[in-house]
């Protein structure tokens, strides 16, 4: 039995593409391994708030000198970080926006690479502390930008992801989505025939 952890992080509930492909995913894995446990985090319904000093404080300052909303910020984070420590399976459905990631993904990415949790730095450099967990990211483009200069969110996703310690990372991008129906339908096609095999 395997845990899954699925993040959304579109702005949008409806007509989003990155969501309907973590509704697919979610229907086909269940399907395929009834026995899994599902846990879905969506940062656009529960926002995490970009970094900031006090959650730093809450980091960096010992128990006794911790404020209030240091404290809070600290136990946020431990949450978060906690479910991707128990997770075998990362789930990321990530629309492009601007070339990258949404903000909110990138503010869930700060809450949760934490030093001497997820990862370490020792006399060779850092070392990720998440090795042998799979990650699978659902991505939503409007243009094809698959291995041109213009993508900044795979390479981005696979550095932080390996950063930490996973190198497993299989990414599906629904591209072309605003360049007419043919390339839309096209795109959207390729991603669901790759996600069913995943599944």
């Amino acid at each position: 039995m395997s845990r899954v952890l699925i993040v959304e992080s579109s702005a949008r509930q409806e007509g989003s593409v990155s969501r309907q492909l973590t509704r697919q995913f979610i229907e086909q894995w269940k399907t395929a391994h009834p026995a899994d446990t599902l846990t879905v985090r969506d940062l656009a319904l529960d926002p995490v708030p970009h970094l900031d000093a006090t959650l730093l404080g809450g980091w960096m300052k010992p128990d006794e000198q911790r404020s209030t909303t240091e404290q809070a910020a600290l136990e946020r984070s431990n949450v978060l970080t906690d479910e991707l420590l128990a997770a075998d399976v990362l789930v990321l459905g990530a629309p492009m926006y601007n070339f990258a990631i949404p903000s909110t993904l990138k503010a869930w990415f700060d809450h949760v690479l934490r030093a001497g949790v997820t990862f370490k730095y020792g006399e060779t450099g850092p070392q990720g502390l998440l090795t042998g967990k799979r990650a699978i990211v659902l991505t939503a483009r409007g243009g094809l930008y698959t291995g041109g200069a213009m993508d900044h969110q795979e390479p981005y996703v696979r550095q932080v992801l390996g950063f930490i310690g996973i190198h497993d990372v299989t990414f599906v991008h629904a591209e072309g989505l605003n360049m007419g129906e043919e390339f839309s339908a096209k795109g959207l096609s390729q991603a669901q025939a790759q996600l069913a095999e995943i599944a």
